[in-house]
């Protein structure tokens, strides 16, 4: 019998990637592998491997050195990413170096070349020794990933740049030392369009200025990138660095890394808790807003799970750790954040498939050129001023930063604001529904019981704290809530009747608490019910009726502005549950919902959904609870309340970390925002090209203008990503 062979996941960090093109090269190779499924992220620099069960991991690492880049393979446990060097040529560091000392040697070269007046006898020679280690040095970055591209049989952004930087050096000095260009009297004048004919024209400062462009562009890139990944980074930053446990009735201070499951950690005012726990005593508020959003401190007590992170902001606590590392919530949410931004939208991979062939058209384009040029103009300036804009003023870099930057500073806001995209793939299906479905316990509702009427017949103090105490001893949810009303006293003599009511001994008095038809039944007596939404019960103290507690569900505070929101975004809102048509009409109503499915099972739930796509919606679904997973993974966007269980954000393509039904609102408007942005930098990234590449090969761009505009146009691409830091 054959099996199906077991996947494995492996993320690498690649090192020396410079354009969209490095990376489809690099996707390309490792997708050559038996049993291997790459994605290649060149914003993120990372790829993600799906490999077959038992495939080493290091030969994924040797296919991409052998491409001709540097990759380490990523640890899945480990709370951050794995770092290679910042010491290579594409590095941050080298690249500010060379563009410091190439701006330098560059100005004079601009100045004295575009100003007539500064020109003097020998004025070329001079430029000619400024120009030569621009070319050499500070292009050297883009000339050894050339050599090393085509020693692969392949081209990228860095062949473009160093043949179209080569050639315009080497015209310069041809025309210096075999034309006219080296006379002593020579004057040049600068244009906007590539215009002069024969040996008289050099381009040194187009060989130089375009190093520099270049050079700054991929510099204010790598930080404009550095800021969107921002938010992720000062995400998995939060945690705390140390924590004081406690060993053997001591206290001592260690490392967060050396806590373990079980481990109970001191927490004073002001400190972060350093891990995923629960109270075992102190009181305390909890400022819980780093991870969701919410500004309002939480209070915790005994028996309440805390979240690492979080900063206790007054008592002092003391929590058992459930969880550690890679395993809480805020590692879980961190790699949520980067398994999505390393995703790929489908609108990204058309870009993807572009670039791919894109240098190698682009290199024919510009011999294309020449050629064309020297059939009409002869050997000149021209010609080879026209074929150098075609090749640097082409930027496949625009194309591949498209997708990536707006995802990564859409998904690092998310995560500020408590919202979590599983992926590129979401945003699209944000931009197509047209329906909500809402699950109302936990979603519209706060899942809690609580009384919401009291209706004495005498003392209602009395009422209270009699019902108080009898019910504090049940662990029914009801019970839970009659028991908050008031400080309970002593029971004895507790007994629990199944599915009617309790009873017990209160400072000598008998009470009975539970429906009102048995309690009447048990007194023979007549009870008048409360005409209210919920559960009633009666309380009776020595044979005699005290009255009757409503108990609710009650309505999030935020439930009804969130509904007219959602509605304001074109979703019609759809409210299902399983309690009873009244209670459900009566909080439908309540929150401005118009349609509800009442009575539903967790099968049922499924079906409501299919239901509704069958008839031509696009469904979001929104719930917390395990009843709703099944509906959340079929519905063509699962939202999962982050106070919900695991098993519903499992199944969920976005979580609400703040468990605030308003937060369901402002995520899709993230997620349109978002695949907003990314479809308007693809606009920009195509329609540049599509326009500037003509431009250039029919001579009316000047080489030097043809490299400003290419280092603007990924930069554009960046900051136009980056507003979405502004979101909210």
């Amino acid at each position: 019998m054959s099996t199906t062979p077991t996947q494995e996941q492996y993320r690498l960090d690649i090192g020396g990637m410079s354009c969209a093109s490095c990376a489809a090269r690099i996707e390309k190779k490792l997708n050559k592998l038996d049993g291997v499924q790459a994605a290649v992220n060149y914003a993120t620099e990372k790829a993600v491997v799906d490999v077959t069960a038992g495939l080493d991991p290091q030969l994924l690492v040797q296919v991409v050195e052998k491409t001709g880049y540097t990759a380490v393979v990523h640890d899945p446990k480990a709370g951050r990413d794995t770092s290679l060097d910042d010491t290579g040529l594409h590095s941050p560091r080298s690249i500010r170096r060379r563009l410091v000392v190439s701006a330098a040697l560059t100005v004079p070269v601009l100045l004295v070349s575009m100003i007539p007046a500064l020109q003097f006898d020998y004025w070329q020679w001079v430029m000619l020794a400024l120009a030569t280690p621009v070319v050499a040095w500070g292009a050297y970055p883009f000339h050894w990933s050339a050599v090393v591209n085509a020693r692969h049989g392949a081209a990228t952004m860095d062949t473009l740049i160093s043949i179209g930087v080569t050639a315009a050096y080497a015209w310069s000095l041809w025309a210096m030392v075999f034309g006219h260009a080296g006379d002593p009297a020579m004057r040049m004048h600068w244009t906007w369009i590539s215009q002069g004919s024969g040996m008289d024209e050099i381009y040194l400062e187009v060989a130089s200025a375009v190093t520099v462009f270049i050079l700054a562009g991929k510099y204010l890139e790598a930080n404009a990138k550095a800021r969107s990944s921002a938010a992720l980074r000062a995400l998995m930053d939060l945690g705390a660095k140390q924590v004081t446990v406690l060993r053997d009735g001591r206290e001592e201070r260690i490392d967060v890394d050396l806590l373990g499951v079980g481990d109970r950690f001191v927490v004073r005012p002001g400190e972060k808790i350093a891990t995923d726990g629960v109270v075992v005593d102190g009181r305390s508020a909890v400022d819980e807003s780093m991870l969701t959003g919410e500004s309002v401190p939480v209070e915790v007590e005994h028996g309440r799970q805390v979240t690492g992170a979080t900063v206790n902001r007054s008592g002092r606590l003391v929590v058992e750790a459930i969880a550690v590392g890679g395993d809480t919530q805020l590692a879980q949410m961190a790699r949520l954040v980067e398994e999505a931004q390393e995703g790929k939208a489908d609108v990204q991979r058309l870009a993807d498939r572009v670039s791919a062939w894109f240098v190698p058209a682009v290199l024919l384009l510009a011999v294309a050129t020449l050629l064309a040029w020297f059939a009409v103009a002869g050997v000149s300036a021209t010609a080879f001023a026209a074929a150098i804009a075609v090749l640097i003023i082409a930027c496949p870099c625009a194309l591949g930063l498209a997708t990536p930057t707006a995802l990564m500073v859409g998904t690092g806001r998310g995560a500020q604001l408590g919202i979590l995209i599983r992926g590129p793939q979401v945003l699209e299906s944000t931009r197509r529904i047209d329906t909500v479905v809402l699950d109302k316990t936990g979603t519209v509702t706060t899942g809690a019981m609580t009384v919401v009427a009291v209706d004495a017949l005498g003392d209602a103090t009395r009422l209270r704290s009699l019902a108080a105490s009898v019910e504090s001893a049940s662990e029914h949810p009801v019970a839970q809530a009659i028991a908050q009303l008031a400080a309970p006293r002593p029971v004895v003599d507790f007994e629990n009747h199944e599915g009617f009511g309790v009873s017990g001994v209160v400072d000598g008095q008998r009470v009975v608490v539970g429906r009102p038809a048995w309690v009447a039944e048990q007194l023979g007596v007549t009870i008048a019910v409360p005409d209210t939404i919920g559960t009633t019960v009666a309380v009776a103290a020595d044979d005699t009726v005290l009255g009757t507690l409503t108990v609710a569900d009650t309505i999030k505070a935020t439930s009804r502005e969130a509904v007219a929101e959602l509605r304001g975004l074109g979703l019609e809102p759809v409210l299902l549950t399983g309690d009873n048509q009244r209670v459900a009409e009566s909080v439908a109503a309540e929150v401005g919902i118009d349609r509800v499915v009442a009575e539903v099972t967790p099968a049922d739930k499924l079906d409501v959904v299919q239901s509704l796509q069958r008839d031509g919606r696009v469904v979001a679904m929104v719930g917390d609870g395990i009843n709703d997973a099944a509906a959340l993974a079929g519905a063509d966007l699962g939202v999962a309340m982050g106070t919900g269980t695991d098993v519903a954000m499992a199944a969920s393509d976005l979580t609400l970390v703040r468990g605030d039904l308003a937060t369901a609102a402002e995520a899709v408007r993230l997620a349109r925002a978002t695949l907003g942005t990314i479809k308007g930098n693809l606009f920009w990234a195509f329609a540049y090209n599509v326009a500037a590449i003509p431009l250039a090969a029919l001579g009316f761009l000047n080489p030097l203008v043809a490299g400003a505009a290419m280092a603007l146009s990924s930069l554009f691409v960046v900051t136009n990503s980056l507003r979405l830091r502004r979101f909210g």
